[in-house]
């Protein structure tokens, strides 16, 4: 008698001949593609020039129409600045799947202290001077560039923009590193400058950031060993009156010909729910937050000094001490 060989279990994207389990594969597929580019903030047009895809193709791939080869996942995922396997994989590393197991069962107060355990013992938080450091996380229209200047100037310290000296680094508008480097290239110039800003503040700095900073994990580690991170929070109303107030409303959208004004405006706000729901557990990393829904700059900016850990005072110079 022949003995049959065990059956192994097809993981969720394992191909396989079976019509309904392959509907639900490039189902599955497209929705991770569709949340990858809302974790980078992406318009399907952005995507699509970045990878070289049309966008009829992307937009049948996220329904999970798509007739998907190799090579257009990897377009798709360089495009994405992620390795193929990161968006195939099931699951996490191992290790690591093993530690989420165990954070999992924690209350919110018991994965603060955990979190603060694990900073502590791997030096994510002892980088000298990090917490005189601030930098300003979160989506457009949270009040970012206002409360930090503001900060920055009751502070005594300097006030900056990342996305200003991304371009500082380059030489070049954030337009053109996109269109000349792609996503990979520009994180690398944002890698620099965050990098080269810790390092010319010891004492202190106020920085505000691009909103999809959290999304590229590499980097979001980077600026949470140099910066103590507060991320500004809003509804997803008011980022969008106030970016409507500032008179663009990119990133959220890209122009689509026949789009009436309305069209537009709803086609933003459901831009700006989706791309909150992927980061908001990102956002939440960070180590404080600030809720300015409903809030006037006034007290958001006392909310945030309540935030940030105290001002230092500043370093004297030796040369100028009087003996």
């Amino acid at each position: 008698m022949t003995r049959r060989k065990p059956r192994r279990k097809k993981s969720a994207m394992q191909l396989t001949t079976d019509p309904d389990a392959s509907r639900a594969t490039l189902a599955e597929l497209g929705a991770r593609v569709r949340a990858w580019r809302a974790r980078r903030g992406m318009t399907r047009r952005q995507l699509a020039a970045d990878s070289g895809l049309s966008e009829r193709f992307l937009a049948d791939v996220e329904s999970g129409k798509g007739n998907v080869s190799i090579n257009s996942l990897e377009a798709a995922a360089r495009a994405l600045n992620i390795s193929i396997l990161e968006l195939l994989q099931d699951a996490p590393r191992p290790a690591l799947a093993r530690v989420q197991v165990l954070l999992a069962r924690l209350d919110d107060a018991q994965l603060e202290q955990a979190h603060a355990s694990l900073a502590s013992q791997f030096a994510v938080a002892d980088e000298r001077g990090r917490e005189q450091r601030i930098a300003l996380i979160g989506l457009r229209g949270a009040g970012k560039s206002t409360l930090g200047a503001q900060l920055a100037a009751q502070r005594g310290v300097s006030f900056v923009e990342l996305d200003r000296e991304i371009e500082r680094e380059a030489g070049t508008s954030m337009n053109e590193i996109l269109l000349l480097h792609g996503q990979a290239g520009y994180r690398r110039y944002e890698r620099r400058a965050l990098m080269r800003i810790a390092d010319d503040n010891p004492d202190g700095v106020v920085m505000t950031t691009g909103g999809s900073i959290v999304s590229e994990r590499d980097t979001f580690e980077l600026l949470q060993s140099r910066f103590y991170c507060v991320w500004l929070k809003a509804s997803p109303q008011e980022h969008m009156s106030r970016v409507v107030a500032q008179g663009d409303l990119r990133p959220f959208h890209g122009h689509r010909d026949g789009v009436t004004a309305n069209g537009a405006m709803t086609e933003a706000m459901e831009d700006i729910r989706r791309i909150l729901a992927s980061r908001e557990d990102l956002y939440a990393r960070a180590d404080a937050v600030v809720d300015t829904a409903a809030r006037s700059v006034k007290q958001s900016l006392k909310d945030l000094e309540r935030a940030v850990p105290q001002a230092r005072a500043p370093r004297s110079n030796p040369e100028t001490t009087s003996s």
